[in-house]
């Protein structure tokens, strides 16, 4: 018998200078679930938040699209989305393969950290809008340097210096 998998998201949100913050998940309703360091091995426990991720292409030049964080427009979320936005945090998101048996046991999909630009709302939705570094190249990312190391060559029509 084979098992079954699904897709799920880990999410921290926090302060350019900071290394915790705020660590949402969007599977395990109303459970907290670890994610481990890859260096320590230690776990990292996220709670539960339900939020969509989409948006992103991946490519070394970037899309120069924001990619979309959307959590419900509840007391919860908007008592943190507003400091997000006008102190510019960065959130880094997780993209998983789970077993839905086994929160311990995941394969890391994919990886993308971005610099929360602006946000908006209705009667349901919260969205946040992030830029990766590559996106945000001329858009005052803070503290971000592009190497040839991080980013490989980049085409001609960029406006981007090299170091």
């Amino acid at each position: 018998m084979s098992e079954s998998l699904a897709f799920a998201q880990y999410l921290t949100l926090r302060t350019a200078t900071e290394t915790g913050g705020y660590k949402f998940q969007n599977y395990w309703v109303n459970e907290d679930a670890p994610f481990y360091n890859v260096v320590t091995g230690a776990p990292s426990y996220f709670g539960f938040l339900p939020f969509a991720f989409s948006g992103t292409t991946f490519t070394k030049s970037g899309d120069n699209q924001p990619a979309r964080l959307v959590f419900p427009n509840n007391a919860l979320s908007r008592g943190w989305a507003e400091t997000a936005v006008v102190d510019k945090w960065i959130g880094n998101v997780r993209t998983v393969l789970v077993n839905p048996d086994d929160k311990t046991s995941y394969t890391l999909l994919n990886v993308y950290i971005g610099q929360i630009i602006s946000a908006k709302w209705d009667e349901t939705a919260l969205t946040l809008e992030l830029a990766s570094v590559l996106d945000a190249v001329g858009g005052d990312v803070p503290r971000k340097r592009l190497t040839k190391q991080i980013v490989g060559s980049l085409p001609l029509t960029a406006s981007v210096r090299i170091q």
